[in-house]
Order: C-alpha cells, then structure tokens, then sequence
C-alpha cells in the first residue's frame, strides 16, 4: 500500500460522496504524513511506513470499537464502519501455523536454547508488521514448553 494510492482511494469516496469512507481514508492519510515527517522522509513514506501506520491506526480503531458502550448504538456503526475501512487497507497478517513453519525454519538454533526472551528478540525483530505480536508470543510460548 502506497501513499499515492490511499490518496487516490480517498478522492474516489469523495466523488462517491461516501463521507465515512473518505473521513477514515482521510485519517489514514493524514497519519502517514505525520509519521513520514516525523521520520524524515516527508515527501517519500515508503510502503514499510505505511503499512505500519495502518496496523497502529486498525488497532486504535478496534481499541475505540471494543470501548464503546453498547447502548450507544450509533457511535457503534461509526466505529464499526472506520474499522471496515482500515481493515480493507491492512496487510494480511500471518497466521499461527505460519509463524510457528516460519520460526522452525529460519530460528531453529535460537528455538534449541528454548529462551524464550532471546528467541522473542530474535523473531520480532523479523516479523514485526507481518504477524502479531500476540500470535508470535503464543507460539514461542508453545515453542518454549
């Protein structure tokens, strides 16, 4: 996912008039250039950036989702709808079997000391923006045993 193309997909809810659409491409928009410049590639996010805004911004929305109450049940489409969207933008993340195939293949000498911090070190560093930080943990969890 690019920059230019989040902006494009934003100019295109616009022309739709789909005003939550174009509210939560917007935001997405508007917090890649902030992390962009606060990095200092302002005039060029590369897509790593990018991806990793979108995680932050799907996990804020979720958080926003999960703390709604239920009776307010139009802040709840709202959320919901946000979450949609981002989600829509997100990269696929790995699943569990993945992760597990993944860190017997590449870290089985780390996996052998069955250190769990040292193998978490090792893995995140690798897979940070791939899979889940939770999924990641719960395998080496299981690793570990």
């Amino acid at each position: 996912m690019t920059l230019e193309q989040l902006r494009s997909d934003m100019v295109a809810a616009m022309k739709a008039r789909d005003k939550e659409r174009k509210d939560a491409i917007s935001s997405l928009v508007s917090a890649v250039k902030k992390a962009a410049i606060d990095e200092g590639c302002r005039d060029d996010a590369p897509e790593e950036l990018v991806s990793r805004v979108i995680l932050k911004e799907l996990k804020t929305a979720k958080e926003q989702l999960d703390g709604c109450p239920a009776s307010r049940e139009d802040l709840l489409a709202e959320y919901q709808k946000r979450y949609d969207v981002i989600a829509e933008y997100a990269p696929q993340m790995m699943s569990a079997e993945e992760v597990k195939s993944y860190i017997e293949s590449h870290f089985a000498e780390v996996v052998a000391t069955k250190n769990k911090g040292q193998i978490m070190k090792s893995v995140m560093a690798e897979l940070k923006g791939k899979a889940d930080g939770k999924v990641i943990n719960e395998v080496v969890a299981g690793l570990c045993r």
